[in-house]
Parts: C-alpha cells; sequence; structure tokens
C-alpha cells in the first residue's frame, strides 16, 4: 500500500476507532447543553463523590434488554439536595430510593435531576437505591461504536458484553458518568444468567449461586477505584484457567477466560502475558492492582482496558488483527491486544485524567508502551523502529488536547504522535535509567489517581530537570511538526526552528561525521566546526519527531 493509500486508511481507522482499541467521543459540531451536562463538573455533581458502585444486572439475550439496580455509596463534599445522575436513553429509571424513600427526579435526556427531601450535610455518607430497566443502545461496530453486545458464539450460543469508552457506562446503568470520579472503594458486580452460561466481571469472583427458573448469579467485586467505563460483565460459555505471576509485590494471579472451543489456541498465545508483566514492570513499576488480580477475557470485540478483567478479541494471533501497525515487521512478533491493553493498567486505569480532553496521558504512554515492549525483547534499536515506523499513522489533523467540559477528545494523534513525542523526550534526557525512574515515579506520585494532563506534563519537567513545557506545547497544542533548516558554508553551519511556537527549542542530536548536539531557536545560530567536518553530512538523529530542511 503506498503511503497517501495508508494515510488515507489510517485516517479512516482514527476516525472511527482511535487505533481500534479505544473508543472516545470525536463527533464534530457545536457543543450542546447535553455536552456539558456530561463532560463538566456541575454544582449537581461536585457536592459528592461516589464511594462504592454495587450493581445487580440481568440481561434479556432474547428481548436485548437489561434490568437491574444500581446502589450509589457516597461522601458529602458540601451542602445540596439535587444530584444529576446518568443514564443514557432509551433506558429508563424506574424508581429511586434514599433512608426507604422514594426521591422525586425529572429526566433531561440522558441526565436524571434527582431532589432530596432535605439539604445533605457536609462530612457524611449516604447511600441511593436506583432500579432500573430498558433495551440499552446495541453498540453497531463494537469497540468503536459502542454499547451493549448481543452476539452469538460460533456455536450458536449467547455471548454478551458492553464496549463503551467514550459513550460512558451510562449507556447501561446509572451511575456519575464523569471520568473524575472513581468508586474510592471500589465496585461489587452481581450478574444473573442462565445457568448454561457463565458471568465474568472484574476484580475476583466473590460468590455464585443458583436461582430458580434455571440461572445462576455471579458476584464479582472489586477493591482498588474503578472507572465506571471499566466495570464490565462478560457473558458466555466461559473455560477458565490461570497461574501466578512472581511479580514486584509478591504474587499476582492471571486468569483467563475463553469459550471452550478456544482454549487450546488461548493458552498458547497468552504466554506472552508473563513477558508483558515482566516487561511493564520493569518500566513502569509494579502492576497496579495485585489485589483485583489480572484477567484476560474472551469478548466478541477486538479489546478495551477493562481494569483487571481486559478484553481480549484479537484472534490469538500477533499483531493487531494479524497487522503490523508500524510496518517494520516488530508488531508482528507479539500480540498487540494483550501488550496495549495491559498498557491501559498503568496509564488509564491507575493514571486517569479528569477531562477526556488529556486522554493523550492514557493512549500516549500506552502506545509508547509498546514500543518499550519491543525493546525488552528484542533491543534498543528495535524499538527504535517500531516508534518511527508508526509516524505514518500520524494525521496532524487538529491538536491531540481537546475542549474541556464537554466530553470531547482531542485528535487521534493522541496515539501514534504522543507516542513519538515521548520518544523525543527520552532521548533528549539521554538517559534510560533516569527515563524509566520517571514512568515508575508517575506511577507511584499518580498511584490511583485523577489528574490534569498539566500535573503529568510538569512532573516529566521536574523530575527530569529541563523544562519541557515547550514540547508539550508544540505537540499537544498544536499541529506543526518543528522544521530544523540548516546551511553549510565550509565548516561553518547556521540553523534555526520554524513552523513552531516562537520560543520553541529544543536540543537536537546530529551527526556531522560524529555526533554533536545542537540548540536550535527560531533564531538563527551559527556553529562553526575544525577541518574534520567535511561540509556536507548533516543528518538529524532518526529519533527525534521534527523536519529537517537544506537551504542553499
Amino acid at each position: 500500500m503506498n503511503k497517501i493509500l495508508l494515510a488515507g486508511f489510517v485516517l479512516y481507522l482514527i476516525g472511527n476507532s482511535v487505533e481500534g482499541i479505544a473508543q472516545p467521543i470525536s463527533k464534530k459540531g457545536p457543543f450542546t447543553r447535553q455536552d456539558s451536562l456530561r463532560g463538566s463538573l456541575n454544582a449537581e455533581r461536585d457536592w459528592w463523590d461516589v464511594d462504592f458502585y454495587a450493581i445487580d444486572i440481568t440481561p434479556d439475550f432474547n428481548k436485548r434488554s437489561v434490568s437491574g439496580r444500581t446502589e450509589i455509596t457516597f461522601r458529602i463534599r458540601k451542602p445540596f439536595s439535587i444530584m444529576q445522575i446518568d443514564l443514557q436513553e432509551p433506558m429508563e429509571i424506574l424508581h429511586i430510593t434514599w433512608r426507604n424513600k422514594n426521591l422525586t427526579y425529572q429526566r433531561e435526556g440522558n441526565v436524571y435531576h434527582v431532589h432530596f427531601p432535605e439539604l445533605l450535610k457536609a462530612g457524611g455518607s449516604e447511600s441511593i437505591s436506583i432500579n432500573f430497566s430498558g433495551h440499552p443502545r446495541i453498540a453497531v461496530n463494537p469497540p468503536w461504536n459502542g454499547g451493549w453486545i448481543f452476539q452469538n458464539d460460533k456455536l450458536g450460543r449467547p455471548w454478551m458484553t458492553v464496549a463503551c469508552q467514550g459513550l460512558g457506562a451510562s449507556v447501561w446503568y446509572p451511575c456519575k458518568d464523569h471520568q473524575s470520579d472513581e468508586p474510592d472503594h471500589g465496585a461489587s458486580l452481581n450478574i444473573t444468567v442462565p445457568d448454561t452460561l457463565m458471568a465474568v466481571g472484574n476484580g475476583r469472583l466473590a460468590d455464585k449461586k443458583s436461582n430458580s427458573a434455571g440461572s445462576m448469579t455471579y458476584r464479582w467485586t472489586v477493591v482498588n477505584p474503578i472507572n465506571t467505563y471499566n466495570i464490565i460483565p462478560y457473558i458466555g460459555k466461559y473455560e477458565h484457567w490461570s497461574e501466578n505471576f512472581s511479580g514486584e509485590k509478591g504474587n499476582l494471579t492471571c486468569d483467563y477466560w475463553v469459550l471452550d472451543y478456544e482454549l487450546e489456541r488461548a493458552k498458547e498465545q497468552f504466554k506472552q502475558v508473563p513477558k508483558m508483566l515482566r516487561s511493564f514492570e520493569y518500566w513502569f513499576g509494579p502492576y497496579p492492582f495485585y489485589e483485583d488480580g489480572y484477567k484476560l477475557v474472551q469478548s466478541p470485540h477486538l479489546g478495551m482496558e477493562h481494569q483487571s478483567a481486559l478484553a481480549y478479541g484479537n484472534g490469538f494471533q500477533n499483531g493487531y488483527s494479524g497487522r503490523d501497525l508500524s510496518g517494520t515487521g516488530w508488531g508482528k512478533k507479539w500480540d498487540f491486544i494483550i501488550v496495549h491493553e495491559s498498557g491501559h493498567e498503568w496509564f488509564a486505569s491507575n493514571i486517569t485524567t479528569n477531562d477526556i480532553a488529556d486522554m493523550w496521558v492514557h493512549e500516549g504512554f500506552t502506545n509508547y508502551a509498546e514500543t518499550l515492549f519491543t525493546t525488552s525483547e528484542y533491543g534498543i534499536e528495535a524499538g527504535n523502529d517500531y516508534v518511527i515506523g508508526t509516524r505514518n499513522l500520524i494525521a496532524n489533523d487538529f491538536p491531540i488536547i481537546g475542549p474541556y467540559g464537554v466530553n470531547r477528545q482531542g485528535s487521534g494523534d493522541m496515539y501514534y504522535k504522543a507516542g513519538n513525542m515521548l520518544h523525543m523526550i527520552r532521548s533528549i534526557i539521554n538517559d534510560d535509567e533516569k527515563f524509566r525512574q520517571i514512568l515508575h515515579g508517575l506511577n507511584k506520585e499518580f498511584y490511583h489517581k485523577i489528574v490534569d494532563g498539566k500535573e503529568v506534563e510538569d512532573y516529566i519537567s521536574r523530575q527530569s530537570g529541563r523544562d519541557f513545557s515547550l514540547v508539550f506545547n508544540q505537540y499537544l497544542r498544536t499541529i506543526q511538526i518543528p522544521e530544523l533548516q540548516y546551511k553549510i558554508s565550509g565548516t561553518s553551519i547556521t540553523y534555526r526552528f520554524t513552523h513552531c511556537n516562537k520560543s520553541f527549542t529544543i536540543p537536537v542530536k546530529v551527526n556531522i561525521g560524529k555526533d554533536i548536539w545542537l540548540e536550535p531557536t527560531t533564531e538563527w545560530q551559527t556553529q562553526q566546526y575544525g577541518d574534520w567536518f567535511d561540509g556536507t553530512t548533516f543528518i538529524v538523529n532518526r529519533n527525534f519527531y521534527i523536519q529537517t530542511k537544506k537551504i542553499e
């Protein structure tokens, strides 16, 4: 495929899926009140913090419906009496109770305004119980166009799950659907299904019981904070096996759930998991959820970072659905979904951004995790090959950071461009041990925390001892790729940056017969070199994501 056709194909992929893994909102057009209600911490949201979700659901495969109950335990930050609860149409709330009293509410599109009969006092803890039912939005092309998935496996048996990142957990259960508020003490998920099927959820299986009428209820619990879109049921004819990984925090249980007829293929393919865990613990620090374990669960869609229960649908093959996204060959040597989705356990599930406008923190670091895994397994030049190969997928269509407060992401370049930006930062630091300690430090400093992207930017600058704000502003907030222009006259070189912010400057490694470092600005500078310089050679190190132009 030639470069132009490849670029068009990639733009199609990005526009529909942002690499086919996440599915954040990227629609264009004016913002609406519904956008603001969903994307902002308004007065009806910022007075309370979620402490725990207890979710009970019963899906009906034949009717394509879901019914259930959500109990939300929350802490009161300041006095208030109106609460916004999110549940997307056509799902409906049937009734809401508090202290055994029915609460009144009004619906406004995908939002319910719930009224308490008195002012709730700051510092206390309360809970409400919400009964709901309906026919949830059906995923048309999951995970890109997401929702509830009702499918049959190859043997014609029911296979159900949800894919709702960006679209939001409120597509199927009532919650506070904002990325900034994870339940501090986790969640439980009770899933009632026919006794011929198995139900898998996040965390650990706490209980299962037989019911009348041939059904079973499986209770899964998570003890760590978890994003609402990561709480997911998987329902199918699953088989299970497990293994233990000796990690940095001791024994990590690794559980695998796949359809019964895929068991042998899965056992062979999932041998890659310990290698991945070893690499990521080296680069990022301990797996963040030892208490909840690590799971891969086969899904009817490609994949998703559902904390402690990662969705896997890559066909038990290497690459991204069998393809190498880098075009270098290295991406066919490992399973993209195992590596990429597992990387999200550190960046997205452990470190979560307040607003999806800052999703480069999730996707840029996780994209770069692919490079670091390649480096661990095949060496530094293989990793360099991989990340540089992905530059062909960069669109430079609009800034990576999106508008805040309206549940709107920036460009799909949050993957490959942000990954190449991080690679360049690593090259500028020029000390892999220091870079590794920065990655460890991020996961320690922001362990199980919600952050703004700017906090991550500042941390990297502070810990590296170099102000990288000019780099972040250039690559995250503009679509211009700096161009290093240079002139050669005898043994002197004159150079500057253009196509960039006025204040932009970074050190650049250049070979002119031997490696030297330049620190161009947007003003012309001249350096004189000795007779050893041939007056011709000028090669920018390939790890720097800039353009180069010789001026005659």
